[in-house]
Order: structure tokens, then sequence, then C-alpha cells
């Protein structure tokens, strides 16, 4: 991630930051989690990342035709295999200067992040998690994606439970925490509604109002009094 973030800049394609991602994780001696992933059930995903422009919310694909332009935002989200093990985690950049309400969303985002992650430890419920997320970014105006959520993870890249950046009874089991277990914890946050639509190409979604989408996510292990964050 710290090699793609140098080279986010006004005139790259998104291409060539997936060239450089994947040229940085196999020098790690990893494998990229997401170059080929879905071939089991139809056309797999092509690229080591996910680049997201704007109103795409997450699975953006990389292109050599999709040039960033000043005022964008760009999620990237990069997933490894190393040594038997997936990690999973996502950004969300600015390219050259943004507008005001552009940049509280990226900032509201991440922190919505860690007000979810300060509820993670031993013994909590997993909506705790869920309902802290979704109070920080609605009482700052925006909308939380219910459509998409984070994962469990580990030696598959997507594993139980779903992981929900939202809370409503009758929507998903919750559960207890337990020391051991590690998440993927993504909240994908919309400057408008939280409806979504997916592009032709089955991969890519997008806001259904065509306003801005923000994404942050870390791989997180659950300790017996709090968290660990696996990718910093």
């Amino acid at each position: 991630m710290n090699e793609i973030e140098k080279n986010i800049k006004i005139g790259i394609d998104t291409l060539s930051l997936d060239k450089i991602a994947e040229d940085a994780i196999l020098k790690l001696g990893g494998i990229p989690a997401f170059k080929n992933y879905g071939s089991d059930v139809g056309d797999p995903f092509p690229a080591s990342i996910c680049a997201s422009i704007n109103d795409e919310i997450v699975h953006g694909i990389p292109s050599e035709e999709i040039i960033l332009r000043e005022g964008n935002i760009l999620k990237v989200d990069v997933g490894m295999k190393y040594e038997g093990m997936f990690s999973d985690m996502a950004r969300t950049f600015a390219v050259g200067k943004i507008d005001k309400k552009a940049r509280k969303l990226i900032e509201i985002t991440e922190k919505s992040f860690w007000e979810g992650v300060s509820k993670i430890k031993n013994g909590a419920m997993l909506s705790d998690y869920s309902k802290a997320v979704q109070k920080y970014v609605e009482q700052n105006g925006f909308s939380v994606v219910r459509d998409l959520v984070g994962h469990g993870i580990g030696t598959k890249l997507h594993e139980d439970p779903q992981v929900m950046n939202y809370w409503g009874k009758g929507y998903y089991q919750d559960l207890k925490l337990k020391s051991g277990m590690v998440l993927a914890l993504e909240p994908m946050v919309n400057e408008g509604s939280y409806h979504l639509t997916i592009e032709k190409n089955g991969w890519v979604f997008k806001t259904k109002d065509g306003k801005l989408s923000a994404h942050y996510e870390n791989t997180v292990l659950v300790t017996d009094d709090g968290y660990e964050i696996l990718t910093k």
C-alpha cells in the first residue's frame, strides 16, 4: 500500500498502479489474493488490486484507459496470501486537490473504522462494532453501504462471519467475539444514499445516486483485552 501511495498522481493510469502493487507483493514472497478470484463461479477478477474512483464503491478494475484526474478520490483495496494466510486492506486517497466534502468523507470513513474497532475484544458482541460504525457515520451526515460487508479472514480470503457496518434486528445473526478470531473490517461510506448498483461486468459496485464513496479496511486480530491491527 505504501508503494502504491507513492505513485498516486495526476495522469497515471490505474493499470500502472496494479503492476506496482503486484511487483511489490511478489517481491515480498506473497501471492496477489484478488487476481483470478472468482474463477470457480464466473469471470475472474483480472487484477491484483481494486482501484475504484469517485462513485465506484469497490471492485474497480484497473485499466490503462482509466487515468487519475485532479479532484478524484481513489479507493485502493489490496490483498495478499503469505505463508498460507491471507490479509486484506483498503485506503482512500485524494488525487491532487479535492473539495471539502470529499475530504470530510475520507476522514469520516477512516474515523468510523477506529470508532468500530475500539469495541473489538474477547467477549464483545460483533454488533458492538457494527453499531459504532453506523452511529458515527450517520451523525456526520453520511450513509453506510448496506449491501456489502466485511468478513472473517485466514486460510481463505473470505470466511465467516459477515461483518456489517450497520445494525438492525433480523439482518444477520450476532455472535460473541473470541480471542484469535481475525476479521477484515471495512467501512464503506457514501456521500449520499447507501443504495448501490452493479456494473454489467459483475464486479464494480457504484453509488446509485452517482455521489462519492470512500473505503477504509484493515485485517484485525481479536485479543483478550482488545485488538491488534495486522495491516499497519
